[in-house]
């Protein structure tokens, strides 16, 4: 199984006053695994950002203006997310802007419920802890994902951070597979590697429980016993 966890930050909230994506950030997961694979661009939008924006994600025009265009870019993103299912917290707003720039190149047959799945955490999140704050911070502080990084927002670091935090929500693993970078390239990752296994592993030693360790463990099931009313299946079968 393919997810790609996406991100994306824009201009402004509103598509219809014109606003555009500046950057797309991706993660890659396969089978519940982080690969250590992503995709990241900045994208000039060829407009400034509106100030509410800037101040949440603080990058300039300026910064954007040697970078490049959306039709620059598309094929290597839709090659990079293509079959997947993208992971996305409050999934409207960033797949939205992303038909947007393809309506804008008349790629309607890219459109993302064309070529991929959507799995919204956002709707997740509500579904799994309703009447509680849900947006990304909030879960990071209630799963204990560090978010330490994130004084403004980006869309790499973002999706790296709602990656970790799907995971955990949905009781996940996060270790690294092996793997290499979008480009190709291996890259040095915590990865244990497999190893092989020598069968000559001499005599092992036994060490018993003691007899208080025995009365301690008759106890506990005495307990179990008589809070399942008789039901504990180790005393059955030890019986």
């Amino acid at each position: 199984m393919r997810q790609i966890v996406l991100d994306t930050e824009t201009t402004g909230i509103d598509i219809k006053l014109g606003n555009r994506i500046i950057e797309i950030g991706c993660v890659e997961v396969i089978d519940r695994r982080l690969t250590g694979n992503s995709y990241h661009q900045y994208i000039n939008p060829q407009r400034d950002s509106e100030e509410g924006a800037l101040e949440v994600h603080g990058i300039t025009t300026a910064f954007l203006a040697d970078k490049p265009l959306f039709a620059d870019i598309v094929d290597d993103f839709l090659n990079f997310i293509r079959g997947a299912e993208l992971v996305i917290h409050n999934a409207p707003f960033d797949v939205g802007f992303i038909n947007h720039e393809l309506n804008l190149l008349n790629q309607q047959q890219n459109h993302i419920a064309n070529i991929c799945t959507v799995l919204d955490t956002l709707v997740l999140a509500k579904k799994m802890h309703p009447g509680q704050k849900n947006n990304l911070d909030a879960l990071c502080k209630r799963y204990d994902i560090d978010n330490s990084q994130r004084d403004l927002h980006g869309a790499l670091l973002d999706a790296e951070i709602l990656a970790d935090t799907y995971l955990a929500m949905t009781g996940g693993q996060t270790a690294l597979l092996l793997g290499g970078s979008a480009d190709g390239e291996s890259r040095d990752t915590a990865v244990s590697l497999p190893r092989s296994v020598t069968l000559d592993t001499g005599k092992l030693k036994v060490i018993k429980a003691s007899n208080e360790e025995l009365a301690a463990h008759d106890s506990r099931l005495q307990s179990i016993n008589e809070m399942t009313e008789g039901k504990c299946i180790w005393l059955s079968k030890k019986n």
